[in-house]
């Protein structure tokens, strides 16, 4: 039972998921205080390689996950300056990150005398649980065969939906992203509040990046990642802006994503299908499910901040 292909295709997808996790929620955050970034891309590109670079240094995956939190922070406030502060167009100072990023993380992997490019890393995520639980029909490789990283998605999850939506400081956040006029009458620090969640938002989208170098491919290679940050950003439209949900969309994407290897094992006529027409497949899902929400009257249950990607002048208030 514990491995059938069904089961083997579900928890394949919790794995491919769990970056998505963090780079969504995070974004979710982000867009939730009124600023889109884009540049999500190039965080996670410059936390999968921070990351690695400290665990690979100094053989801790704890400092490899604080120094991708602290990338994908420090590529974030570039933003959150650029946005908040100079009101800059959010579109393209976002999509400028994603392409500095995604090169800065290609440079440092190539450089010194022993560059990252082709090692492998000294310390890997493993299964946290081992032996019977494991082995536990259906709930042992659901619950149990997992990293610590995936148990900290979920409570990544947890705590930003109870933030967001059952706290004085998430209901600030989300007054600020409908109307930051109105929530700097009552006493809100917008600038603050933008700030605050712009750089927990890049620190989420670092982590994201770091589980693939350090789980999902720990072996360093330019752009590990493949096209994570731009698949989190849609799926935060398609979770509505609400944690929980991202959580599922990131599994639905994990286990399209995994499609073509099912197929694979299937044997003919599986298996003459064309990888490359396969590994469209979540993209197009992606695409298809964007197209289907925003039309039409299903637009305005979506819940997207008002405000977003709107520079807020305060002296037009």
């Amino acid at each position: 039972m514990n491995d059938s292909l069904l089961m083997l295709t579900v928890v394949a997808a919790i794995g491919l998921g769990t970056p998505l996790i963090f780079a969504t929620i995070g974004e979710i955050i982000t867009e939730r205080s009124g600023i889109l970034n884009l540049g999500v891309q190039g965080m996670m590109l410059m936390g999968a390689v921070a990351g690695f670079w400290a665990t690979f240094t100094t053989g801790s995956l704890l400092l490899g996950v604080l120094a991708a939190v602290v990338a994908g922070a420090a590529l974030s406030s570039i933003h959150a300056f650029t946005s908040i502060t100079l009101r800059a167009n959010q579109i393209v100072s976002g999509l400028a990150l994603a392409i500095f990023g995604a090169g800065l993380a290609s440079f440092l992997g190539k450089i010194g005398n022993d560059p990252l490019v082709g090692n492998p890393s000294r310390e890997v995520f493993e299964p946290l649980f081992t032996g019977w639980l494991v082995d536990l029909p259906l709930v042992g490789p659901l619950l149990f065969g997992h990293d610590l990283l995936v148990y900290v998605s979920w409570l990544v999850a947890g705590i930003a939906s109870y933030y967001l939506f059952h706290t004085r400081m998430g209901l600030s956040l989300r007054a600020v992203g409908e109307d930051p006029a109105s929530a700097e009458a009552a006493g809100v620090n917008v600038s603050k509040v933008r700030y605050v969640h712009v750089l927990t938002g890049g620190a989420l989208a670092g982590l994201g990046g770091a589980y693939f170098s350090l789980a999902l491919v720990p072996t360093w290679q330019d752009d590990p990642i493949g096209a994570a940050g731009w698949i989190a950003i849609a799926l935060v439209i398609l979770s509505s802006w609400r944690p929980w949900r991202a959580v599922f969309a990131a599994y639905l994407f994990g286990a399209a994503s995994r499609v073509q290897f099912t197929l694979q094992t299937l044997g003919e006529p599986w298996s003459d299908i064309p990888s490359t027409l396969l590994s469209m497949l979540p993209f197009v899902l992606a695409i298809i499910a964007m197209i289907v929400l925003t039309s039409g009257k299903r637009a305005r249950y979506l819940g997207a901040p008002a405000a977003l990607a709107i520079p807020y002048f305060r002296e037009e208030r």
